[in-house]
């Protein structure tokens, strides 16, 4: 039997590849392709202690029609299945450089100190470095996933999202030695 933490993560993935899922949908998904139906009722239990906690924990909500059940992420959820999109061996980043500097510019005031730090706690983990202050650089394509982040949290002018490949040679210089390009 797979863990809580295994369905939590499996279900934040499933509902962020969608606006909203239903909950059998949701089963479905989770258990994948179960053989063995004695093994199902502690499965579907699983399950639903998962859901309970991240609906606990304010990283998904649930919303009911007369046809069925649904469960869409929070801005909280997004957060979280964002970081484990990070932290997954499986998720398949080119590290092989195109050429390309993606630079992050990063301004969030003290009084939103909490999300400025999970910011910068996902930009580590994508590899970004701190070049100065609030401005991070990294070889790798990102972009896109900090582009995603920047809608969900409402971020239009907090955070800027640069892919250049135009840098001076001083600044190149002190990158590739920085990145072992």
């Amino acid at each position: 039997m797979s863990s809580k933490k295994d369905y939590s993560n499996k279900i934040l993935r499933i509902l962020g590849e969608k606006t909203a899922v239903s909950l059998p949908e949701i089963r479905d998904s989770a258990l994948g392709a179960q053989t063995a139906p004695k093994a199902l009722s502690g499965e579907n239990y699983a399950i639903t202690r998962s859901l309970k906690g991240l609906k606990d924990a304010g990283l998904i909500e649930e919303i009911s029609s007369p046809q069925n059940e649904y469960a869409r992420l929070t801005k909280l959820g997004r957060k979280k299945m964002n970081s484990l999109k990070l932290d997954s061996d499986t998720t398949l980043v080119n590290t092989t450089w195109d050429g390309f500097w993606r630079i992050i510019l990063l301004d969030l005031p003290e009084e939103r100190k909490s999300e400025r730090e999970s910011l910068r706690y996902l930009l580590k983990k994508a590899s970004f470095v701190c070049l100065k202050n609030s401005a991070w650089i990294s070889p790798f394509p990102f972009e896109h996933l900090f582009t995603n982040i920047k809608k969900d949290l409402n971020l239009t002018t907090e955070m800027m999202i640069i892919v250049t490949e135009l840098v001076d040679e001083e600044t190149k210089k002190f990158l590739f030695e920085t990145f072992g390009k």
